[in-house]
């Protein structure tokens, strides 16, 4: 994709999404989102608020990425910049820390 007249480059949208190369980790996001789903879902844990957190976090960030996939598509994300993505990847990478810490923290007391 050629260099916008502004210097920078423009986020592809339509199925062009599907051949840029960061663009495409979202196919791998979904496939693998939506098998940590599935394992979550089917493990047993005594403890059931802990895998309700993890699915929780699992299901929505499954949900996000096909939103965010769909924005792709239709080229709704925003143009150059999309802070969407930005604010998606943040929200996930804390929930995630959040979830890790908590782990730690339950695991110490056992």
């Amino acid at each position: 994709m050629a260099p916008a007249a502004t210097g920078g480059s423009s986020l592809p949208s339509g199925f062009s999404v599907f051949v840029t190369f960061p663009d495409l980790l979202f196919i791998f996001e979904f496939v693998f989102g939506g098998l940590v789903w599935i394992l979550v879902a089917s493990s047993l844990v005594p403890l059931a608020l802990v895998q309700g957190w993890v699915m929780f976090v699992s299901v929505f960030c499954f949900v996000a990425t096909t939103a965010l996939l769909v924005l792709y598509i239709i080229g709704a994300h925003g143009g150059e910049s999309s802070w969407v993505t930005l604010v998606f990847s943040y929200v996930a990478t804390l929930l995630y820390v959040v979830h890790a810490v908590f782990s730690l923290i339950r695991w110490k007391a056992s």
